[in-house]
């Protein structure tokens, strides 16, 4: 079994380019199942097997999410091993996915968003960092593993776009707003170390995840700002705003990266008071 989910792990690197973060998490659910099984072959894993797995995964108490995300690694896992002829069966085809709690994303409003950016009001080199942080991630809705990735070849200044590294490795064009760019251009001018790397942090090197994190809860707690806010809050900012001022689903489906437009729909509920609004103007009886 060992054997067989490294073979595994070198077919999510090499042809199917995962990420490092998702094949860390798919080695960790194998290596959980393979404890599970201990000396019974992968040759002889059946339905009724996978369910008694499934029936422990649940007396951990994990949540649904958690436990669609083992299923899919065992789902990857017993598709390859039955496309290699490792299997002559795939036992998992039968085995039905949990049902995932929708949980709406949490967003800020227009006037908060300009709150927050402003709050950054200082005009050294680490003032003006974080203000370029806060304004590139609502004008791009980029992810916070794109930000920090992000190096100076990446940014297009004249063509208004930045080149980002996205989920499994996969690069796309983004547009970048001008007050974004404006930011970008005073920190990168004021910074001492030139270095490729686009965000830095005290110590003159790449900034971390969470770097980044510190520094949006910081200027959240100078703007007075609701708790539970992240910087992933300013992606969904970023996209619930777009569809309220008209943006099609497709468009911010393309501008999020999103590989399906059902990861995208999700926001489409969140524009519920825009909708509530409209009716409420125009219905003769509202």
């Amino acid at each position: 079994m060992d054997r067989l989910i490294e073979k595994f792990v070198r077919y999510l690197e090499i042809e199917k380019n995962y990420s490092t973060h998702t094949i860390l998490n798919y080695r960790l659910d194998l290596n959980d199942f393979l404890k599970f099984l201990g000396e019974t072959p992968v040759e002889s894993v059946d339905y009724l097997l996978l369910r008694k797995y499934l029936a422990v995964l649940k007396e951990k108490k994990l949540g649904s999410r958690s436990m669609a995300r083992h299923l899919s690694a065992l789902r990857s896992f017993f598709k390859f091993l039955t496309r290699e002829g490792f299997l002559k069966t795939n036992p998992i085809l039968s085995v039905s996915s949990p049902k995932l709690d929708k949980h709406l994303p949490q967003f800020l409003t227009e006037e908060e968003v300009t709150r927050l950016i402003e709050s950054s009001l200082a005009k050294d080199e680490m003032g003006l960092r974080d203000r370029a942080i806060l304004e590139t991630f609502y004008s791009t809705g980029m992810r916070i593993s794109e930000l920090v990735s992000l190096s100076q070849e990446d940014l297009d200044f004249i063509g208004g776009v930045v080149k980002l590294k996205g989920k499994g490795k996969k690069e796309r064009i983004a547009p970048i707003g001008d007050k974004a760019i404006s930011s970008l251009r005073d920190y990168l001018e004021k910074r001492k170390k030139q270095t490729s790397a686009v965000f830095l942090n005290k110590r003159g090197t790449r900034i971390t995840d969470r770097g980044v994190r510190n520094i949006v809860g910081k200027y959240l707690k100078l703007s007075g700002m609701k708790q539970g806010v992240s910087p992933h809050t300013l992606r969904h900012s970023f996209a619930t705003h777009l569809l309220n001022r008209g943006a099609d689903l497709r468009t911010v489906q393309e501008l999020l990266g999103h590989a399906n437009l059902s990861s995208t729909q999700i926001y489409t509920h969140l524009t519920t008071e825009k909708l509530k609004s409209v009716y409420d103007k125009a219905h003769p009886r509202a």
